[in-house]
């Protein structure tokens, strides 16, 4: 929860389609989760994947965070995952 604000406020939309895509893989999300989120404005898109991926618990946000390291390792600097 603490680095929501600035996950939504810095991650592309390049990159949370990558995040997506590692997510599903791993039974993160769902793909009807995935379909909920095309076609969102990238802000709208960051907090709905975020917030699906918090709700699911730690397993689920460890998995969002290694997946943003690997995909973004700017923005997971700045946000002092890494």
């Amino acid at each position: 929860m603490s680095i929501r604000k600035e996950f939504i406020e810095r991650v592309s939309e390049p990159v949370l389609d990558k995040l997506l895509d590692n997510l599903l893989p791993w039974r993160v999300i769902t793909d009807s989760e995935v379909e909920s989120v095309k076609g969102l404005s990238r802000g709208k898109k960051a907090r709905e994947v975020i917030d699906m991926v918090r709700i699911k618990g730690p397993r689920a946000s460890s998995a969002l965070l290694v997946a943003l390291c690997k995909e973004d390792p700017c923005v997971s600097t700045e946000l002092k995952l890494m």
